[in-house]
């Protein structure tokens, strides 16, 4: 339809309108009509220029040939798009009901948008595309969010690395506070479930990061050297932050060559460290720090041999033994069956975290990092005189339980051989056996047996 041809419809509708001319309502629809012009339906989404907005309405020209208005509750202004109208902004809206007292269509941005809203969650998800939400709330297993006023759902897991709440010993309350912290910001996301009947939408922004950084984390292979600065640490290792936005965890059994109970004892968040990627999983990237350090048990055999008489420091105790430094490199291992405790004594009524004893090292593998120690707080000839009174124990040991096994085997043939019968709990030793094998007791029993059915017959 040409503009002149709608201006001269407009100039007709306001006559229609304003100056109550003869026109009837059939006239005016004869000029719609003639015009190809069709009156939008209920439910249906319509465009519209804003011809005047305010807090209460704003009003929209329909094609130059009909007056619509959004009233009210269906102003939408919580979403963007709807917020700050200006005259001659183009709109789409959908028509909630037909003309009313003032011959103007009711519309509604609300129904427009929340439809425009789940047809781009839609999109989003089928094709895999990275969307905006904002944050609206938190608790202990996520986000609460909103993408253009339908809420959603990003859980703790989905978090990207830069944002995941790390919190030393795990403190929930710490946790959730560091979430809160996130409310009013936004954040890029994914769509992972998507389930319009229960109204469940999942986002996920540690996919949309993954994608962002593939490229970047394309450029480090396994070897590859990176420094970085520690952002986070607990207790299981320490993550630092290197290269372009990247962040890796060194586990900590990576951080160095001796035993470390807790990482917190030798770094701290800030600090500066160098180590090598060892695996590349995804986005994953896990490093070590160790590499980059000489091995001590690589000489472990130059300073400590078997048999040898050290002193160590207890570093821990657990109910298998206790975990001793010989020095800041090389720790081994005291089980509990070579610390010489005497029932009922425990063992930690023997040795205290922190005190140092003595020990004889009884075995060295350098390859899998084991030393295993024996306490040895005694002198050398008292060691000697020890081993050997435990030897002679347990051969008298063998012996004892060889004589014992030996007298239950001819017990047990005996009985099997009918020369012996097991006694029933409760019951005295039977007499002794008659010539076909039964006890006179129940020869004598047979006997009345015997007697009562000779009475029957």
């Amino acid at each position: 339809m040409s503009k002149e041809k709608s201006a001269v419809l407009a100039d007709k509708t306001m006559v229609v309108k304003n100056k109550k001319s003869s026109v009837t309502q059939d006239d005016f629809k004869k000029l719609l009509e003639k015009s190809d012009f069709k009156m939008p339906q209920i439910g249906e989404l319509v465009k519209g220029n804003v011809i005047s907005a305010s807090k209460s309405e704003v009003k929209l020209d329909i094609k130059g040939i009909l007056t619509g208005v959004v009233r009210g509750p269906e102003l939408y202004e919580e979403d963007e798009e709807y917020a700050n109208l200006k005259v001659g902004d183009e709109v789409e809206c959908t028509v909630i009901e037909g003309e009313n007292e003032n011959d103007e269509l009711e519309l509604s941005f609300k129904y427009a948008g929340q439809e425009k809203a789940w047809a781009g969650l839609r999109d989003a998800y089928e094709n895999k595309e990275t969307i905006k939400v904002k944050i609206l709330d938190a608790n202990k297993g996520g986000l609460l969010v909103k993408y253009r006023q339908i809420s959603g759902f990003l859980p703790v897991s989905q978090l990207a690395p830069e944002n995941y709440p790390r919190v030393n010993g795990g403190d929930k309350s710490k946790i959730l506070e560091r979430l809160r912290s996130y409310m009013g910001k936004e954040f890029e996301v994914r769509v992972v479930t998507l389930e319009e009947k229960e109204d469940k939408i999942i986002f996920s922004e540690k996919e949309a990061w993954n994608e962002k950084q593939r490229d970047v984390i394309s450029k480090y292979k396994v070897g590859t050297v990176a420094e970085g600065i520690i952002t986070a640490i607990t207790d299981f290792g320490v993550f630092i932050s290197f290269g372009e936005n990247l962040e890796g965890l060194i586990h900590i059994s990576e951080l160095a060559w001796q035993r470390i109970d807790d990482p917190a004892d030798l770094f701290k968040v800030g600090d500066r460290i160098k180590a090598e990627v060892i695996s590349l999983e995804d986005a994953k990237i896990f490093l070590s720090a160790k590499k980059l350090i000489k091995d001590p048990w690589s000489e472990v055999g130059k300073r400590y041999k078997t048999g040898q008489i050290v002193e160590g420091t207890v570093l821990k105790i657990n109910p298998f033994g206790l975990f001793v430094r010989l020095d800041k490199d090389i720790h081994g291992l005291a089980h509990i069956s070579q610390l010489s405790l005497v029932p009922p004594q425990k063992i930690i009524d023997k040795f205290k975290v922190g005190q140092k004893y003595k020990f004889e090292i009884v075995s060295i593998e350098p390859r899998d990092h084991r030393l295993g120690l024996v306490f040895a707080d005694k002198t050398t000839d008292d060691l000697s005189q020890s081993r050997a009174d435990r030897r002679q124990t347990t051969e008298k040991d063998v012996k004892r339980d060889g004589v014992k096994k030996d007298k239950k085997l001819k017990k047990d043939t005996a009985i099997r051989l009918g020369q012996g019968k097991k006694r029933q709990p409760g019951k005295k030793k039977s007499s002794l056996l008659t010539p076909g094998g039964i006890t006179k007791e129940g020869e004598e029993k047979n006997k009345k047996k015997e007697e009562q059915s000779k009475k029957k017959k």
